[in-house]
């Protein structure tokens, strides 16, 4: 561990607990820190910070037992499916919290180090980065409450005694800012008597507490352990709440951020390619301060605020909002850059919305979600009134109305081109695997267990997945092979680098235009996205832009000739043409 290292550890512990408490608890830090260097020297090895990520870089997010057959464990078939279908056609999976869960789908977690019972064990997930590189999700604001931390809290173990918060229900908590409508304490019965219990998201998800030292090291030691498990990426979830001060709104505090930066300083020491990943599902200018200066926190955040944009984008058919937001994007250094995605395992977050949609447009979002057959979350407001939180529907299914008598292809086409934005604009797309074949919202499923957000869960039979994408017809074939066809031709481009400059082509509200341009300014790509039901006819001058005389599809290999420097070309409704110098 060099000094510089050793250096930044202490000062981060100061930051958080205090000139007198901070040697002790960094120099344990730095031992722990020193005994996985000396097991793990592989990962001292570095590549240039901005080639970590690249234009062949795209995440496949994914349930661990999203595809299943008889007498196979999940995370088998999923490793088997992926390397038939998808190698060389995305590079990384984020695994969805695979470890033993009592809720929400994985994010109540018992053991951060165990894989779920029946799901298979560490040697499948090593299957899987054989061929892909790996994301895990670190669910650390909270764990469960039926897990082997919080259940010796409830027996008063007194070494657990502080690793959750414990609160008198009489304390005015009134300015917490709240992402649920659940309660915020939950009681519980140990020996000594009832505990109010912090729980910011549900009853068994108990928040655990970072004003103890002992905790923030158990946490550091768990993304160590993910670390040697091959994790290149690690998702910060709902990162933002992960400390308490009374009297303040408990989000975003200077002790989060410090947090984070002292887990940057961890991996730049000890595995210097791993990259944080930030989950924090809040209005833009809010989320992006987990970038901190660039260089010190995460080195991708989440783009929440583009899932809502691309949907009002295109139910209004006009780009104008998300031309003006995209436009006025923040220029980041080389090190860090936006983790893009429409669609996710969690519905679509309204809240980053705020500020560049109108209420009424806001309200909109929520009335076509309904109306195609979704659902909205709400959250509770101090005021004690409540607002949309979340849309939960399938993605293709809020684009496109599941009941109206649209013809299928067209429906595909508009999907496609939400996709195409996605994945033209400057960062590393995340790709939900439903999106993969347009997956319709599971109406069943949410009936099953209660729960919103199951409508955009749905889990496969493996014999029925790729019955579906063996059938030229259906729409998970057609969906799926024009998906890859995207992926492809964004890989063949160094101007779609996350480092490459990225110019918004505005003007003509038709159209979702950019002028992408690799790292060292000798690859240009000029992507055009017809977000509109019908053909749009274009002329625009890209002589200082593509600086050529022609143009190559990348879909086609069709050349095209610039007149004058001038590109005339009529785009098919919802059509994508992406055309490099």
């Amino acid at each position: 561990m060099n000094e510089t290292v050793r250096k930044q550890i202490q000062d981060h512990m100061v930051f958080i607990y205090g000139t007198d408490n901070a040697k002790p608890i960094a120099d344990k830090l730095i031992r722990q820190l020193d005994k996985f260097s000396a097991d793990h020297p592989q990962f001292l090895q570095t590549v240039n910070p901005n080639e970590r990520v690249t234009e062949a870089d795209s995440i496949l997010i994914t349930y661990g037992d999203q595809v299943q057959e008889p007498g196979k464990s999940p995370l088998c078939t999923l490793s088997e499916v992926l390397a038939t279908h998808l190698n060389g056609i995305v590079s990384s999976v984020h695994l969805l919290p695979f470890y033993p869960y009592s809720s929400d789908d994985g994010f109540s977690v018992m053991d951060y180090k165990a894989i779920n019972p029946g799901w298979g064990d560490w040697d499948d997930v090593g299957l899987i980065n054989e061929n892909f590189r790996l994301m895990f999700d670190a669910v650390i604001n909270h764990v469960s409450a039926k897990g082997v931390w919080f259940e010796k809290f409830l027996k008063d173990n007194p070494k657990y005694a502080n690793y959750f918060i414990v609160i008198d229900p009489g304390t005015d908590l009134s300015s917490v800012t709240r992402p649920r409508t659940s309660p915020l304490l939950t009681p519980f019965e140990t020996p000594s008597g009832t505990k109010h219990v912090w729980t910011t998201f549900s009853a068994d998800q108990v928040d655990i507490n970072y004003e103890n030292p002992d905790v923030l090291l158990a946490i550091i030691d768990v993304l160590l352990f993910y670390v040697s498990q091959g994790a290149e990426f690690i998702r910060l979830d709902a990162i933002a709440y992960m400390w308490k001060e009374i009297g303040s709104t408990c989000i975003h505090l200077p002790q989060v951020h410090r947090i984070i930066q002292l887990f940057r300083t961890v991996l730049d020491g000890v595995a210097p390619n791993v990259m944080l990943i930030t989950e924090t599902n809040v209005p833009h200018p809010e989320n992006i301060s987990y970038f901190g200066n660039g260089e010190n926190e995460a080195q991708m955040v989440y783009n929440f605020s583009l899932p809502p944009l691309i949907l009002h984008t295109f139910h209004s058919g006009d780009a104008s909002v998300i031309q003006k937001w995209a436009d006025n994007l923040e220029d980041l250094p080389d090190t860090a850059t936006f983790f893009n995605f429409i669609a996710s395992h969690d519905g679509i977050g309204v809240r980053p919305a705020e500020g560049l949609l109108s209420p009424a447009e806001i309200q909109n979002l929520c009335d076509k979600t309904v109306a195609h057959g979704g659902q909205v979350s709400y959250k509770n407001n101090s005021d004690g009134s409540q607002s949309p939180y979340e849309l939960n529907v399938t993605l293709f299914d809020a684009l496109s109305n599941p009941n109206s008598e649209e013809p299928v292809e067209l429906q595909i086409s508009r999907f496609i081109a939400s996709q195409a934005i996605m994945l033209a604009m400057a960062g590393v797309p995340g790709i939900y695997v439903h999106s993969l074949v347009g997956s319709a919202n599971d109406h069943a499923g949410m009936k099953e267990t209660g729960r919103a957000r199951t409508i955009n869960r749905q889990k496969w039979q493996r014999s029925d997945l790729e019955a579906a994408l063996a059938e030229p017809e259906s729409r998970a074939n057609k969906v799926f092979q024009r998906y890859a066809e995207l992926l492809k031709a964004r890989a063949s481009s160094p101007a779609f680098h996350p480092n490459g400059s990225q110019q918004i082509i505005g003007g003509n509200p038709a159209f979702f235009n950019l002028m992408r341009t690799s790292p060292d300014g000798q690859e240009r790509v000029l992507c055009l996205h017809n977000i509109t039901d019908h053909a749009q006819y274009l002329e625009v001058d890209v002589s200082n832009l593509l600086q050529s005389d022609s143009a190559r599809e990348l879909f086609t290999d069709k050349m095209v000739i610039l007149e004058g420097g001038v590109l005339r070309t009529t785009v098919e409704p919802y059509g994508v043409k992406w055309l490099a110098a």
